[in-house]
């Protein structure tokens, strides 16, 4: 049986506005990462769109994984907790997100390849560089909405993090200390932590 014809169409990336909607395949069921798509990017599902982004650039990547080592190093010394990175799976009222960190608290029960269906303590988004401030508070409602009390919208190009709380949003510069999120005992690094870069 031959391949099935994929017609290609180049399109320069600043005519194009992300997330792209796609159109989900056949057999799709957002509840089962299995049924997703394989591309190289990342993935959503929000208000029944299939929403695309290209994979992450080196700045956000970093910055994403020194959010991670700044939320490991924290749940190690803080039993109770789990922490989920690298575009962490979600699905809350049938939407599902993916997170660059996040917080739990601890379940108890074995992990698996399925999304996680409670919503975190802490969400954390990373500006890309398709993303604005705009889109990223639009995420941040909606994990307030569906129970996350704190979102922090970690901003690379100004080295920012935006914290963001049912109360309203703070920004927090390089030199002070992110403010503790509700119920997370002692997490508070330094900014300069989550944009730590090697010498």
């Amino acid at each position: 049986m031959a391949a099935p014809q994929i017609d290609l169409v180049p399109v320069p990336r600043g005519s194009v506005t992300f997330p792209v909607v796609l159109r989900p395949p056949r057999g799709f069921n957002a509840s089962r990462p299995s049924t997703w798509p394989s591309v190289e990017g990342r993935l959503e599902f929000s208000k029944g769109n299939l929403l695309y982004m290209p994979p992450c650039g080196e700045g956000q990547s970093s910055v994403a994984a020194s959010v991670s080592w700044v939320l490991v190093d924290w749940a190690r010394r803080t039993p109770g907790f789990d922490v989920g990175g690298n575009e962490a799976g979600v699905i809350l009222d049938g939407e599902v997100r993916g997170l660059d960190g996040a917080v739990w608290k601890s379940s108890g029960k074995k992990r698996s390849n399925r999304f996680r269906r409670t919503a975190p303590m802490l969400a954390v988004e990373v500006q890309g560089e398709d993303e604005t401030l705009d889109s990223l508070r639009e995420k941040a409602a909606w994990y307030l909405e569906h129970g996350t009390s704190t979102v922090w919208l970690v901003l690379p190009s100004l080295n920012v993090v935006v914290v963001v709380t049912a109360s309203g949003e703070k920004r927090v510069r390089e030199g002070d200390r992110l403010p503790q999120p509700a119920g997370l005992r002692g997490l508070t690094p330094l900014v300069s932590d989550v944009f730590w870069r090697s010498a």
